[in-house]
């Protein structure tokens, strides 16, 4: 048994990638009490290898209000039901126009499971062939850049780099490469 149990749900705000909800529920002592839930997509994030480099892409973060550097993620609410591993083909083939022969899942990452469900599947890209992206309207300011691994732990180390979902997912890649 849970510890905490939902008793109601209301959904308080929907769109197309995402929805947020209100749960009441009851605590394993029986007190109650409210919480707050961001339901969206499971996403993917891949990244691109060739040899020690790694592929980035730059955009604009509208909630924070500047450009970030990070991995090339996202979802697809239209397609929910897509296998994690071809939504991060469909995602290095929009965002990079990369092809990639091999992806291989390297880990899973839960974006804040203190206030939302989102989970997101890492993969790596390998036997890489390139391409025209095929940006959505949102990305259309993305530029791509490769990186050293080297320079990727300095942009980590210096703030160069703050996407969380992009700084584990370097970690998991660091982790794959020692097995």
């Amino acid at each position: 048994m849970d510890p905490i149990q939902r008793v109601a749900t209301r959904e308080v705000y929907r769109n197309n990638w995402m929805t947020v909800r209100e749960d009441a529920i009851r605590r394993a002592d029986g007190s109650e009490g409210i919480y707050g839930v961001v339901d969206k997509p499971t996403y993917a994030l891949i990244i691109p290898m060739d040899g020690d480099r790694v592929l980035l892409v730059d955009q604009f973060r509208y909630p924070v209000s500047e450009r970030r550097w990070e991995f090339c993620q996202g979802t697809a609410p239209d397609l929910a039901e897509t296998p994690p591993a071809e939504l991060a083909r469909r995602e290095l083939r929009e965002e990079t126009g990369l092809r990639a022969e091999t992806v291989t899942e390297i880990g899973l990452l839960e974006v804040a499971p203190g206030m939302s469900s989102q989970r997101g599947h890492v993969y790596l890209a390998t036997d890489l062939t390139e391409g025209e992206p095929e940006r959505e309207l949102e990305e259309q300011d993305m530029t791509t850049a490769w990186f050293t691994r080297s320079e990727i732990e300095k942009m980590i180390s210096t703030g160069g780099i703050t996407d969380a979902q992009s700084i584990a997912a370097y970690t998991l890649l660091l982790l794959h490469k020692r097995r």
